[in-house]
C-alpha cells in the first residue's frame, strides 16, 4: 500500500504518486509496482557499512580445522554457506590426500579473503 500520510513528510508525494498511479493504464501499474518492489529490494539488501576483518594473528604450528575457526571468527561478517564448497573441498585435499596443512591453510586465507573482497565490493 502506498502511504497517503506520514510523520516522515511523504504525505504529499504519496498522494501524488497514489494519483498518478490511479491514471495509469494496468499494464503501466503492474510496471511502476515492479520497479517499486526492485527499488525496495535494492535499498533492504544493500548494507550501510560492512566491517573490516578483524584479523587474527596466524600461529607458527596451526592445524586446518584451528584455521578454519580462526578464519571465521576474522571474517564474522561472511555467509559460510557461501565458502562451503571451496572450504570442504580444501579440508578433504588436506584429510584425503595429505596435502600439507601449511598449503591449505594459505589458500584458506585466500579463500576467505576473495569472498571479503567480494562482498564488499573491492574486487
Amino acid at each position: 500500500m502506498i502511504p497517503v500520510s506520514s510523520p516522515g513528510g511523504t504525505g504529499a508525494q504519496g498522494k501524488e504518486l497514489l494519483r498518478l498511479f490511479r491514471d495509469l493504464p494496468e499494464e503501466h501499474r503492474r510496471t511502476l509496482l515492479a520497479f517499486a518492489r526492485f527499488l525496495a529490494a535494492e535499498d533492504v539488501a544493500t548494507p550501510a557499512e560492512i566491517p573490516e576483518p578483524e584479523h587474527i594473528p596466524r600461529p607458527d604450528e596451526e592445524s586446518v580445522v584451528r584455521a578454519m575457526k580462526r578464519l571465521s571468527a576474522s571474517y564474522h561478517m561472511l555467509d559460510k554457506s557461501k565458502l562451503l564448497n571451496e572450504t570442504s573441498a580444501l579440508m578433504a585435499q588436506h584429510v584425503m590426500q595429505g596435502r600439507p596443512a601449511q598449503e591449505v591453510i594459505d589458500e584458506l586465507e585466500a579463500v576467505f579473503e576473495a569472498h571479503y573482497r567480494q562482498m564488499a565490493g573491492r574486487e
